[in-house]
């Protein structure tokens, strides 16, 4: 589904996407990758993950056309809304809140603590990779958080990630985690608080990429937390 919200996204923003420095040599823009082609898998792509849904009880299926929905408007908000990145959040988040409902059977309140913490940290990272378009997407007309919060990026981006580790810090706690993971996520925090100081400057846009790559990292340390935590 993470392949398939690619080509979707790709194939919706071809266009635009030839207006964009950083963009215009992604195969579909640049159409060194035909249309039909990117299609036709994503077809093969949506069946594989049909296919797998059908191993899964029902609360997961009933949930499964919400993901494909968030999937496929998300490219489109960008047009619309001024803060596309929660909708990305939301498509991220689902799958989230469809592995717990696959595992558990029901929907506990762990599980929309995850959706919103990963809404909020979506936000976070995406509003810095958004930085590295600003001029392009004002040129062109994309909304992006990035122009949303404009002068005050570095505020949003602090509180959606303090937003995303009190998330995650409830869902912990309700899950009975141990200390370790706790102490991840404060690290978390005190390195995107670098971040944060980072931001209160120029960035360029090749910063804002480094900075949106460290994302990753963080992700590794906080599921080796969750990890530990319940060892």
């Amino acid at each position: 589904m993470r392949s398939a919200g690619v080509i979707l996204n790709d194939a919706a923003d071809r266009q635009l996407d030839r207006q964009v420095e950083r963009t215009r040599a992604r195969p579909l823009a640049s159409g060194r990758l035909p249309l039909g082609t990117a299609l036709a898998v994503l077809l093969l792509l949506l069946a594989i993950a049909g296919g797998l849904l059908l191993l899964l009880d029902r609360l997961a299926l009933l949930l499964s056309p919400i993901a494909l929905l968030l999937a496929a408007v998300y490219p489109f908000t960008k047009r619309i809304l001024p803060l596309p990145q929660a909708v990305l959040g939301m498509a991220f988040g689902w799958g989230a809140v469809m592995a717990w409902a696959a595992a558990r059977g029901t929907l506990e309140p762990q599980a929309w603590l995850l959706f919103g913490g990963t809404v909020a940290w979506a936000i976070a990272y995406d509003t810095i990779y958004a930085m590295q378009d600003l001029a392009d997407d004002q040129r062109i007309g994309i909304r992006s958080s990035a122009i949303l919060f404009g002068q005050w990026t570095w505020l949003a981006v602090a509180v959606s990630f303090g937003l995303m580790a009190l998330c995650l810090g409830a869902a912990g706690w309700l899950s009975g985690i141990g200390v370790i993971f706790y102490g991840v996520l404060a690290a978390s925090c005190g390195f995107v608080s670098q971040q944060i100081r980072t931001l209160r400057g120029p960035v360029s846009p090749l910063l804002a990429l480094s900075m949106f790559r460290q994302h990753t990292w963080i992700g590794w340390a906080i599921l080796a937390g969750l990890w530990l935590g319940f060892l």
